[in-house]
Order: C-alpha cells, then structure tokens, then sequence
C-alpha cells in the first residue's frame, strides 16, 4: 500500500520511535493490535492513515479504534536479488 512513497514488499524499514508523528510523515501504527505502515494526515482534525497507492484505501479511525504510533519511518532498506 506504500509503494508510491518508495516502500516495496519486502524492504526493510529503520524506524525511529523518538520522533513525533506528525501530519506528512510515514509512520507505523497499530490499529486496534494490528500494525500498519501509513502517511498521517488528518481530516476534520481526525487522523487518518494515507496509503500512498491507489489500489488501497485510506484507513478513516472510527470512534471506536485505538490508534497508536509506534515510530516515524525514516528509511527502507530494500534487498537485491
């Protein structure tokens, strides 16, 4: 779902859990116990979780979802065959 920001199955990410997750930055966040990768925004002062890949929908929290930012990601590291 990331592969417009660069972020291809199976890359490597570095993730740095002292930076703050702000709007525009790529994050890993946990959604109700599950993890994702994403771009924050936020919409009606709501966040949402931007995929970067049109074939995948943005992740809209309802009332009911915890959403936790577990770290920024900061870069990927992609193997070569």
């Amino acid at each position: 779902s990331m592969t417009g920001a660069g972020i291809f199955d199976g890359d490597m990410l570095v993730v740095d859990r002292a930076l703050e997750p702000v709007p525009g930055k790529i994050i890993v966040a946990v959604i109700d116990g599950e993890l994702t990768v994403k771009r924050l925004a936020f919409e009606d002062g709501r966040p949402v979780l931007k995929a970067q890949n049109p074939h995948f929908k943005d992740i809209v929290l309802r009332d009911s979802q915890e959403l936790l930012c577990w770290g920024v990601v900061t870069a990927t590291i992609r193997k070569l065959d």
